[in-house]
């Protein structure tokens, strides 16, 4: 085989299996298993478990009731569950179809982690705990 003929087959089968893994519309699929595990705690709320982390962890400063960034206010349950321009970030019981799990957990595109890299005042990303509580939330149901 000589090189060119090698280095097709090459790129060919690199973009095949690289594509393995995509959706079909182009998005990769969130793998969940690189998420923190679901915390062991049951009935697990948005106003009492879920809210405080938001507020301590500063999400609603940027994504809070008066011109919420994306459109997404976090103030409340009906608002994440409503979600933002892009759509929504928590889709009850289905942490694979849930966005802002991964966003928080820092597991995917780093353009769509939260707290942004980029960000002026620096802002701690969640631990794995909280993300664990959070994920639990949305596989309980988010209620």
């Amino acid at each position: 085989m000589n090189k060119t003929l090698a280095l097709i087959f090459g790129i060919t089968t690199a973009l095949a299996l690289g594509s393995s893994t995509a959706r079909a519309d182009g998005d990769e699929k969130p793998d969940v298993s690189k998420l923190p595990p679901a915390a062991a705690k049951t009935n697990v709320t948005y106003a009492a478990d879920i809210k405080p982390i938001f507020e301590n962890a500063s999400c609603t400063d940027c994504h809070g009731e008066k011109n919420p960034k994306g459109k997404l206010n976090l103030t409340t349950l009906e608002g994440v569950l409503k979600g933002g321009k892009e759509g929504k970030v928590v889709v009850p019981g289905k942490v694979d179809k849930s966005p802002l799990v991964f966003a928080v957990a820092h597991v995917g595109d780093p353009d769509e982690f939260m707290p942004p890299a980029d960000k002026k005042k620096k802002v701690e990303p969640l631990t794995k705990d909280q993300v664990g509580l959070i994920r639990a939330w949305v596989e309980q149901g988010a209620k």
